[in-house]
């Protein structure tokens, strides 16, 4: 038989290719590979091409490039060395082929087994149900409190599934992306991979939010010539007295990532233009570990001699670093043209902790043997694990809050240093200090004065906890507790409370059941339980104890016919049957799982999409599909939680139909604002107006029009009309809102 030509060709590219990412992967390895190190990295790499040798990716590439390309972001951008790189180029073969754990094992070792082990049970986060997601979110960080390796890992892998996603149906790159920003962006900023973290945000904002990412993006590019020049011309004086004081240094200036631009836009309502700090000074000085905190300083004090700081802006993370092991001092200072700029000033050590987190911070501390401030990290890390909720979903939001939160740092009585967590409350510091602390708390004296528990803790304040025997957690303290700690000891304390009322309210029943003749079995408890609604019989005992249901009530519920159980939670099956059942009320505007016949849906209020916004549909349990922009502010927990009840959705051409939308407007109040407004809108447009609410102070004005529009580019053009009127200095869409 012969063989196609162009196939011999394109198999010999592809060959050619494989050998030249691997070479490249053996380059970046060189600095650190031992005797005896590339055999194994060879042999790695033999196998995993013989177990991906007939899989292809959705782009239609060989399988092989991703192991390789994850094996050289784990040697080149976290900094990893042999075992970590063996680990990357094998961390598909056990899913995806026969080779056996057992065969790692024997040919490359326990240590390399176990890793490979960790990264095939967290592999694919998701799964049919949010638990099930939650329950493997739990055995990642397990895996992490025995080698952190395996989730350096799979951030790794992840970066690239990330980096490759142009690939993939516009449904899973939204379900990818949001999940990448709910979890594995705080999970890099907590292991302190900066860089990493940047792009993971940046990439999931591209398909999550393609328009604006895009625009900035332009902007950005726009600027380059501008921004390199004003850069150059700030440096200057600096580099000039660095090199007369004699010290080696570094200096680079680079752009904020698009997403923390955006995250400005939004926080400070403003535009692209007046965003200040688009870009930071970064000063790297090669300082020896034993004066690099002077020589930090002494960079500041240089720096401040050309220009004024911002009193408000000096963050020193290298008297006291970050959780995450990151130490650098940021200034904001005010440059040419009247602009604020952002300055960092670091040592080359601590630059590389910056860029390479965790790998790079364990790397000098076996050099000169440092505090490692992760063993504290992994130490409540295990801890939570240790006490966690059994709702896995909870305790993923538990887990989060403590891998992306701002901190505080805040003193005992006797001078000791703890950081805690921003709108940290009393409570979670007498939790932080000792569990049964936080059991006895009745109070607390922050800087010598009396406050509640809920007080909420500030930089630099001084606490001493307050306790009482006699006192015992009740569930009103968890409407104030940020820590995950304090959430699982409360949690643990109020379940122990429940089940020993829960004993009382069993007996109770019993009792009331003998009278009425009726005997406590599976039955008669699935009977009740269903007729109060209650998610278990253990919840049905409690109510009784404490007199929520009282036993007149026990009585009705045997008097009633057999009650209907409930719809629940809503799987798979019930999704198809209720997909497939349209409910005729309206006209068919959106394509909703890629079937044009009549669906039921509803506009989801949230964010009110119209026709040319990106969307997808959400199966919820009793309100059918309701439609969601994919920018929504819900959107991405949503996507990431409940990734299994999201369809895809978009929006058909067939006809005009009117939709709700919201500007907001602000600018100088001038004589007949409301009017000129009015005559664009209804006059000049003739658009149906729902409202317009205007409030005007200081010869300012700000205010809101709720408007009927057919589509984006429709209300685009709206905005750009009366962004013209006189007056007006700023028009744009209202993101989200409620009704």
């Amino acid at each position: 038989m012969d063989l196609d030509p162009q196939q011999i060709s394109q198999d010999e590219l592809e060959r050619k290719q494989i050998l030249s990412k691997y070479r490249s992967l053996l380059r970046v390895c060189k600095p650190f590979l031992k005797r005896g190190d590339k055999r194994q990295i060879r042999l790695a790499f033999d196998m995993a091409i013989d177990a991906h040798k007939d899989m292809r990716r959705k782009s239609g590439e060989p399988y092989i490039y991703h192991p390789i390309e994850v094996a050289q972001i784990v040697a080149e951008e976290i900094g990893l060395g042999t075992t970590s790189v063996i680990c990357a180029l094998l961390h598909d073969t056990v899913e995806d082929s026969e080779i056996t754990l057992e065969d790692i094992e024997r040919e490359f070792g326990k240590t390399i087994s176990r890793i490979i082990d960790g990264l095939t049970k967290i592999s694919g986060l998701y799964f049919k149900n949010s638990s099930q997601q939650a329950e493997n979110f739990r055995k990642m960080l397990l895996t992490l409190a025995d080698d952190v390796r395996v989730i350096l890992i799979k951030l790794a892998d992840r970066l690239h599934n990330m980096r490759t996603l142009d690939s993939m149906p516009r449904d899973k790159q939204l379900k990818i992306s949001s999940e990448t920003m709910f979890l594995f962006a705080p999970l890099a900023h907590r292991l302190g991979l900066y860089s990493i973290k940047s792009e993971l945000e940046d990439l999931a904002m591209k398909f999550t939010e393609p328009e604006t990412y895009k625009s900035i993006a332009q902007k950005l590019s726009d600027t380059k010539v501008k921004r390199t020049k004003y850069i150059k011309e700030f440096i200057e004086p600096i580099v000039n007295e660095l090199e007369k004081q004699g010290l080696k240094f570094e200096v680079k200036g680079r752009p904020k990532s698009i997403y923390s631009i955006w995250n400005k836009m939004k926080k400070q309502n403003v535009d692209f233009e007046e965003v200040y700090d688009l870009f930071a000074i970064r000063i790297i000085i090669d300082s020896a570990s034993e004066v690099e905190k002077a020589d930090c300083w002494k960079v500041y004090s240089l720096v401040t001699d050309f220009y004024t700081p911002n009193p408000s802006r000096l963050r020193d993370w290298i008297s006291m670093p970050r959780a995450n092991g990151y130490e650098s001092l940021h200034t904001t200072v005010m440059g040419q043209e009247g602009k604020w700029v952002e300055v960092q000033i670091r040592s080359k050590r601590m630059n590389e902790v910056a860029e390479k987190g965790l790998a790079a911070h364990w790397r000098y501390k076996e050099k000169e043997g440092n505090d490692n401030q992760f063993d504290d990290w992994l130490k409540r890390i295990r801890e939570l694990l240790e006490n966690s909720e059994p709702n896995a979903l909870e305790f993923v939001e538990d887990v989060k809050l403590q891998l992306y939160n701002k901190e505080i740092f805040v003193f005992t009585p006797k001078g000791e240093l703890r950081k805690m967590p921003q709108k940290a409350t009393a409570l979670d510091f007498a939790f932080e200090i000792h569990s049964d602390l936080g059991m006895m708390c009745i109070g607390a004296k922050v800087n010598f004065k009396l406050v509640p528990l809920s007080h909420q803790l500030q930089n630099g304040d001084q606490v001493e906890i307050l306790t009482s025997k006699i006192q015992k957690p009740n569930s009103d303290w968890l409407a104030f507790v940020v820590t995950a700690k304090a959430k699982s000891k409360i949690k643990q304390s109020l379940k122990e409370q429940r089940k020993k009322e829960s004993v009382e309210g069993k007996e109770l029943l019993a009792r009331k059941l003998k009278s009425l003749k009726v005997n406590l079995n599976e039955a008669s408890i699935n009977r009740m339980v269903k007729f109060f609604a209650l998610p278990s019989s253990l919840d049905l005992y409690y109510l009784i104890a404490i007199g929520k249901i009282d036993l007149m009530q026990v009585k009705s519920c045997f008097e009633d016919p057999e009650p209907i159980e409930k719809q629940g939670k809503l799987d798979t099956k019930n999704f198809q049957v209720f997909v497939k059942s349209p409910s005729g009320q309206n006209d068919t505007e959106l394509i909703i799982d890629d079937k044009i016949d009549k669906i039921a849906y509803t506009i989801s209020s949230c964010c009110t999409p119209i026709p040319g916004d990106d969307i997808f549909g959400f199966v919820t349990v009793g309100e059918g599909i309701k439609i969601h922009r994919s920018n929504c502010p819900i959107a991405v927990n949503l996507l990431s939680k409940y990734g299994y009840r999201v369809v895809k959705a978009k929006w058909t051409q067939s006809q005009e139909v009117s939709f709700l939308a919201g500007i907001k407007i602000s600018g100088i109040d001038e004589v007949g604002i409301i009017s000129n407004l009015s005559q664009v809108i209804s006059g000049d447009f003739k658009v149906n107006m729902r409202s317009i609410s205007v409030v005007s102070n200081d010869g300012m004005f700000e205010g809101t029009i709720m408007i009927f529009v057919n589509d984006t580019n429709h209300l685009d053009t709206l905005i750009r009309n009366i962004s013209n009127v006189k007056g007006v200095l700023k028009a744009s869409r209202i993101e989200s809102q409620r009704n």
